[in-house]
C-alpha cells in the first residue's frame, strides 16, 4: 500500500497541491517523518521512496508539447537509422556486419517500418543521402515482402509490429511517397505497393486503384506518370500465368470497372503526342516508356478474356498499335549501342506480345485486323538488326508470324510457294545464320549460350524461336516446306564442302534447318517420338554429322561440333543400342574439349543418353543402354567427367554434375572398381563448394550423386557404411560447423541413409552417437527446409538404436509438439510419433500418451481437415497394433468419458467410408 493512503484524506490532497511546487520541501519531509513515527523504518523508508519518486513525476503534457517531443523523438530516432543505413554501405566488413545485424534486430520494433519510410521521404544535403534513401527502400520493401502478410511456415518471414492504424497509415501515404522521390528509390516503392496489393488489393486496399489512376489522370510530371504506371503494371501482372476462378474474375472486372476508360483515353493521347514532340529526345522517351507501361497492363487486363470494353474500342487500340509498329525516329537510335534496346524498340515489343495474345487467342474480333498487322510485323522483322539489342523484338515477332502460319484458319495467307520461300530466306536463315554476338558469347559467355541455346531451357533465342517457326511451317504445308528446305541444305553443305575452313558456318545453319523440319512431335524428357518422313535422319546424320564428331582436333569448328552434339542429343530415340556404343567413345572424347559449350553439350547428351528408353518384356519401358553396356567406358568417362570438375578454372558445370549421378545411376552394380576414386573426387568437391555455395543446381546433383554411391555400394555389402562413415563425416562436419545453411538438409538425408544401410544389431556407433543430442536443438527445426531430412535422420536413429538414445525421448516429442503445430510440417511431426512408438520401448512410451494424446485430439477439435484426419487415424491404427485396442480406448477415455467411442462414430467410420481400406 502506499503510504499516502494512510494519511488523513486532507493531508493527502495537500501532498497532492504541493506536489506542483516540483521540489521536495524538507519541512514536509519533517511533518511526514512525525506523523509517521510510530510506523515501522520499512513503511517510513518505502514512503520517502514513493514521495522523492512522485515528485519527480512530470505532469502530463499539453498536447503542443507531446507533438514537441514526438517531433524530437522521431528526429533522433530517423538519425540514428540514418546512421546505421549509412554503416551498412561501409566498405569495412565489420562495420557493415554491426549495421546489418543492427537493421535485423529492428526490424520486429514497434513503428520501424515508418521510421523507415519517414527517412525515405525525407531528403538532407549529406552527400550519402541518395545512397542511404535508397538501401532504407530495399530495406522496406523486403520487410514488406517478409513481414506484411507472413506464412506461418516461411522460416524466414518477419513478425513486423504494426497496428492496423499503422498498416492503414502506410498504404494511404505509399503511393504519394513513391510520386515524389527519385526514380532509383520509386522503383523500390513501386514494388513495395504490389507487395501489399498482393494481399490487400483490393478488398483491404479500395483507394489504391483510384489513387493510382488520380496521379496518371491529372499530373503533368511525366516522372510521376511512369512511376504510377509501373506499379500499376507490377500490380495487375497478377492476372496473368494464374488458373482461372470467380475470385480471379472479380478481381479483374473490379479493376476494369475503373481503369478500362482512363487507360484507353491515356493510351490514344500519348500515341497522338508522338508527332508534335518529334524533335524532343527526352519528352518522346517520356511518353514510350509510358506507351510500354500501358501496352503491359492492358496485356494483364486481356490475359484471361477479351473484355467487352477493349472489344467495343478495338479500332481505338489497334490504330494506336499500328502507328507504334511503323514509328520511326533516328533521334532516338544510337548507332554505337548493340545491347540495350532502345525505347522504340521496347514499345514495339509490347505491342507486338498484345498481337500474339490476341492470335493466339483467335479472338473474333481481332481477325479482321490480321491481315494489316501481318504485313507490319512482317516489315518489322526485315529492319531489326542481329544485334542483341533486337533480339526481344525479333524472338517475339517471330514467335507472333509462327502462331498464325500453325494454324489451318490462316492458311491462306502464307500458302503460296512464294511466301513460304520468302519466309525461309528472309526470315529463317538470316536468324538461324551465326552472327558475330554468338560467336563471342560461345567464347566468353558460355553459360548465357547454353541457355538460350540448349534443349528444354526456358529461356528463348532467335534459332530457337526460327526453329519453331519451321516446324509451325511444316504442321501446315510439310511437303513444300521440306523441299524448299532441303534445296537450301544442299546449297549450303556444297559451300561448306568447297570451303571448310571459311563457310563453316553453311554447315551450322545446314544442320539447324534439318532439326527444324525433322521434327514432328518431341519432349524435353524423351526427345523426337516422330520424324518427318520427307527427311531421312540417319542418312544425314552419317553422311554430315558423324564425321564431325570424328574430327579428333577440338579446337576446329567447335561450334559445329556443339550443333552436331545437339543433333545426336535431339535424336537419342531414333539412334539404335550400336549407334549409341559406337557413339559413346566420340561423346567421351568430346568431354576433353576446352570450348565449355562443347563439354556440356557432351556431358548433356550422354546424359540424356542414359535416360532413353525402350519397350521391354511385357511392354515395360526399360533404359535402352544398361549398366552392363556403359561399363567398358566407366573409368574414361570418369576421368573426362572429373578433369571438368576439378578444374578451378571453370565454374561449376550443373550438366556435367547430372551426367555423373545419371552414370553412378546407370552402372550402380558395376561401380565397385571405381567407388573409392569417385567418392574422393565427390568429397573433394563438396569440400570446394561448401566454401561458397553458388549453383544450387550444381549442389543438387553433387549431393545426389553421393546418395546414388551409397546406395549402389551399400545396398550389396552393408560393412560398406563404415568407409562412408570415415569418407563424409569430414566434409559434413565442416558444412554443420560452417552452417552452410544451403547444404545442411542435404547433410542430414545423407546421415540419414548412411545410418539406415547400417547392418542390423551394430548399433549408432560413437559418430551418430554424439552427433544425436545436436539434432535437438530448436534453431535447425526453426529452418523449414531442414525438418524433412532431419525427420528421417531422427527416425533412422530410432530404428537402429532407439535404446541408445532412449534417454532423449522427452526431447524428440518436444520436437514432436513443434512440428504438430504447423500444417505445413504435421506429416512429419507423424512419422517421427510413428517411429517412436514402433522403435521406443513400450514402457518408455506410455507414460507419455495422454499428454500426445490431448495434443492430437485438441488440433483435431480445431481443424478436422482430410489431411489431418488421414494422419490421425492412420497413427491410431498403428497404435492399436502395436500396444492393443484396450490400451488406445483406456488412453482416450482417461481424457474424457466416451471419447473413444465418439471418435469412433465421428471421425473413423467416416473415413472408413470415404476412403475405404485397399
Amino acid at each position: 500500500a502506499l503510504v499516502s493512503a494512510k494519511l488523513p484524506k486532507t493531508r493527502a490532497e495537500d501532498i497532492g497541491n504541493e506536489r506542483r511546487t516540483r521540489s521536495l520541501s524538507p519541512s514536509l519531509l519533517t511533518r511526514l517523518t512525525a506523523r509517521l513515527e510510530k510506523e515501522t523504518r520499512r513503511q517510513i523508508l518505502a514512503g520517502v521512496r514513493y514521495i522523492v519518486r512522485y515528485f519527480h513525476t512530470p505532469l502530463p503534457p499539453t498536447p503542443d508539447t507531446a507533438q514537441r517531443r514526438t517531433t524530437i523523438q522521431q528526429t533522433m530516432a530517423e538519425d540514428q537509422l540514418r546512421q546505421i543505413f549509412s554503416q551498412s554501405l561501409n566498405p569495412d566488413a565489420s562495420s557493415r556486419n554491426a549495421a546489418e545485424s543492427q537493421l535485423k534486430s529492428l526490424r520486429t520494433a514497434p513503428g520501424h517500418a515508418l521510421s523507415v519510410l519517414r527517412l525515405i521521404s525525407t531528403a538532407t544535403d549529406s552527400p550519402s543521402d541518395m545512397p542511404v534513401r535508397q538501401a532504407a527502400s530495399v530495406h522496406f520493401k523486403n520487410l514488406v515482402k517478409k513481414g506484411w502478410a507472413p506464412d506461418e511456415d516461411d522460416e524466414s518471414r518477419i513478425m513486423l509490429s504494426l497496428s492496423d492504424q499503422d498498416r492503414t497509415l502506410i498504404k494511404n501515404n505509399l503511393v504519394d511517397l513513391m510520386c515524389t522521390v527519385p526514380p532509383q528509390i520509386q522503383a523500390q516503392c513501386s514494388e513495395s505497393i504490389a507487395l501489399i496489393a498482393a494481399t490487400d488489393f483490393p478488398a483491404k486496399w479500395d483507394n489504391l486503384l483510384s489513387d493510382l489512376i488520380g496521379k496518371f489522370t491529372t499530373s503533368s510530371d511525366w516522372s510521376v506518370i511512369n512511376g504510377v504506371l509501373v506499379a500499376t503494371n507490377s500490380i495487375l501482372k497478377r492476372f496473368r500465368y494464374v488458373q482461372r476462378s470467380d475470385a480471379l474474375y472479380a478481381d479483374i472486372l473490379y479493376v476494369l470497372q475503373r481503369i478500362q476508360e482512363p487507360l484507353t483515353k491515356l493510351f490514344t493521347t500519348v500515341v497522338g503526342q508522338l508527332d508534335g514532340i518529334a524533335g524532343d529526345p527526352r519528352q518522346l522517351t517520356c511518353r514510350l516508356n509510358a506507351l510500354r507501361s500501358i501496352n503491359r497492363i492492358f496485356y494483364s487486363l486481356n490475359y484471361q478474356d477479351l473484355p467487352e470494353y477493349f472489344e467495343d474500342h478495338m479500332a481505338e487500340w489497334m490504330t494506336g498499335f499500328a502507328k507504334l509498329l511503323e514509328y520511326k525516329n533516328p533521334l532516338l537510335v544510337d548507332p554505337d549501342e548493340e545491347v540495350q534496346p532502345g525505347p522504340i524498340d521496347e514499345v514495339q515489343v509490347s505491342v507486338v506480345q498484345n498481337l500474339n495474345l490476341y492470335g493466339n487467342k483467335d479472338e473474333e474480333p481481332f481477325i479482321p485486323y490480321l491481315p494489316q498487322f501481318t504485313k507490319l510485323v512482317w516489315d518489322l522483322l526485315m529492319t531489326v538488326t542481329p544485334m542483341s539489342k533486337h533480339d526481344a523484338l525479333a524472338t517475339i515477332s517471330i514467335r507472333f508470324l509462327s502462331s498464325l502460319i500453325g494454324k489451318l484458319m490462316h492458311r491462306s495467307i502464307f500458302q503460296d510457294e512464294a511466301t513460304l520461300r520468302e519466309i525461309l530466306t528472309r526470315i529463317v536463315i538470316p536468324n538461324l545464320t551465326i552472327r558475330e554476338v554468338d560467336e563471342e558469347k560461345f567464347e566468353d559467355d558460355p553459360a548465357e549460350f547454353i541457355l538460350g541455346d540448349m534443349e528444354g531451357s526456358d529461356s528463348e533465342s532467335r534459332r530457337k524461336c526460327t526453329q519453331e517457326m519451321l516446324r509451325a511451317m511444316c504442321r501446315q504445308f510439310e511437303g513444300q516446306t521440306t523441299a524448299i528446305v532441303s534445296e537450301h541444305v544442299g546449297s549450303m553443305l556444297q559451300q561448306y564442302q568447297a570451303d571448310p575452313a571459311n563457310q563453316w558456318k553453311m554447315k551450322d545453319v545446314a544442320v539447324h534447318l534439318i532439326l527444324g523440319v525433322a521434327v514432328r512431335a518431341e519432349s524435353a524428357q524423351f526427345g523426337v517420338s516422330q520424324v518427318n518422313d520427307g527427311v531421312n535422319v540417319m542418312d544425314f546424320f552419317s553422311k554430315h554429322v558423324y564425321s564431325e564428331l570424328q574430327e579428333a582436333n577440338m579446337s576446329v569448328r567447335p561450334m559445329v561440333k556443339a550443333t552436331c552434339i545437339k543433333f545426336v542429343t535431339t535424336f537419342r530415340q531414333q539412334f539404335s543400342k550400336e549407334q549409341i556404343v559406337g557413339l559413346m567413345p566420340l561423346l567421351i572424347a568430346h568431354l576433353g574439349s576446352g570450348d565449355v559449350v562443347v563439354h556440356t553439350y557432351a556431358a548433356a547428351a550422354i546424359e540424356k543418353i542414359l535416360t532413353a528408353k525402350v519397350a521391354g518384356p511385357g511392354g515395360v519401358k526399360v533404359t535402352k543402354i544398361t549398366g552392363a553396356d556403359l561399363k567398358p567406358f566407366l573409368g574414361g568417362l570418369f576421368t573426362a567427367l572429373f578433369g571438368i570438375v576439378d578444374n578451378a578454372d571453370l565454374n561449376e558445370n550443373e550438366y556435367v554434375m547430372k551426367c555423373i549421378m545419371r552414370s553412378l545411376n546407370v552402372a550402380r552394380d558395376d561401380l565397385m572398381d571405381v567407388v573409392q576414386v569417385v567418392l574422393e573426387k565427390l568429397t573433394d568437391a563438396l569440400a570446394r563448394v561448401a566454401k561458397n555455395p553458388k549453383n544450387p543446381q550444381y549442389n543438387h546433383f553433387l549431393f545426389e550423386s553421393i546418395a546414388v554411391l551409397i546406395r549402389a555400394v551399400c545396398t550389396k555389402d552393408a560393412a560398406s557404411t563404415t568407409a562412408f562413415e570415415q569418407f563424409l563425416f569430414p566434409p559434413f562436419q565442416m558444412v554443420l560447423q560452417m552452417e552452410v545453411v544451403e547444404f545442411t538438409p542435404y547433410v542430414f538425408q545423407l546421415l540419414a541413409q548412411i545410418l539406415e544401410f547400417r547392418p542390423e544389431g551394430a548399433g549408432l556407433g560413437e559418430a551418430y552417437t554424439s552427433l544425436f543430442a545436436p539434432l535437438l536443438t530448436p534453431l535447425l527445426w526453426e529452418r523449414r527446409g531442414n525438418v524433412p531430412a532431419l525427420t528421417r535422420l531422427l527416425t533412422a536413429y530410432l530404428a537402429k538404436g532407439a535404446s541408445e538414445i532412449v534417454l532423449q525421448l522427452e526431447g524428440m516429442l518436444g520436437v514432436f509438439q513443434k512440428l504438430i503445430s504447423s500444417k505445413a510440417n504435421e506429416a512429419y511431426a507423424f512419422d517421427l510419433l510413428r517411429g517412436i512408438v514402433i522403435y521406443m520401448p513400450q514402457e518408455k512410451v506410455l507414460p507419455y500418451m495422454k499428454q500426445i494424446f490431448q495434443i492430437l485430439m485438441m488440433k483435431l477439435q480445431a481443424g478436422k481437415t482430410p489431411k489431418y484426419v488421414g494422419l490421425v487415424t492412420h497413427f491410431f491404427a498403428l497404435f492399436i497394433g502395436k500396444c492393443g485396442s484396450q490400451v488406445y480406448m483406456d488412453q482416450l477415455n482417461a481424457l474424457q468419458p466416451g471419447l473413444g467411442l465418439m471418435l469412433m462414430t465421428q471421425v473413423w467410420i467416416p473415413r472408413l467410408q470415404q476412403f475405404s481400406p485397399t
